[in-house]
Formats: C-alpha cells, sequence, structure tokens
C-alpha cells in the first residue's frame, strides 16, 4: 500500500489522489488469488475505484454547472460502491484486511468530500 494512501491527508490534489486511490485498487485486486468467489469481487472494485479518477477529470472539463454536479455525484457513487466492495473484499480475504480497511477509509474519505463539493454548490 502507498503511503499517500496510508496518509491521505497529505495529498491535496483530488486527480492524482483520486488516481492514487484507482492504483492502489489494482494493486490490491492483482495481490488476490483468482477464485470463483474473489474474481467477480475483484471486477467490481477494479469497476469502481478506477472510475472515481475517470468521472473526476470528466468533471474538471465539464461543460457547465449541471454536467459538473452530475460528474461528481458519479464520483459519490463509485466511491460509496468501493467502500462496500473494500469490505466484500476483506470478508473474502480475511489476510488482506488491512488493505482492504485502507482502502475503505480512503473511498470514505473521497465520499465525505464528493459530497462536500455537492453541498457548496447547492448554498
Amino acid at each position: 500500500m502507498t503511503n499517500q494512501l496510508q496518509n491521505p491527508k497529505k495529498i491535496y490534489d483530488l486527480k492524482e489522489r483520486t488516481a492514487k486511490y484507482g492504483e492502489a485498487v489494482i494493486k490490491l485486486a492483482q495481490s488476490i488469488p483468482n477464485t470463483s468467489v474473489n474474481r467477480p469481487l475483484i471486477s467490481q472494485i477494479i469497476r469502481a475505484g478506477t472510475s472515481i479518477g475517470a468521472n473526476y477529470m470528466e468533471a474538471d472539463g465539464a461543460e457547465s454547472k449541471k454536467d459538473f454536479n452530475h460528474k461528481i455525484s458519479i464520483c459519490k457513487k463509485e466511491s460509496k460502491e468501493s467502500m462496500h466492495w473494500s469490505h466484500m473484499l476483506a470478508v473474502a480475504n480475511p489476510n488482506k484486511k488491512h488493505e482492504c480497511r485502507l482502502l475503505w477509509k480512503e473511498a470514505h474519505e473521497l465520499t465525505l468530500i464528493f459530497s462536500a463539493i455537492l453541498n457548496k454548490g447547492k448554498i
């Protein structure tokens, strides 16, 4: 696990932070045995975890406030989904519980950040 993911408060650039999160998801997925239980869980967490950064990049290039809010809401949704899949991976792979917990915590923080961005626009 990367040092930045263990201490995400040192990362302020969301482009970098979401990319680091996606990288950590990929690295964890590569370290988990390819079993019939793990296969769908790995597929889901990779999709959700790597799409956070992709959708944030789209939000950064949004053509309107409505488009921006829509992309940020997708980021939030994918962050929440990543929390779920990291929990399921921890249950299926108790030896990876610590790494999954770190991913869960970072996904939770990203969810809070995206929620704050959306709420700021509603004031």
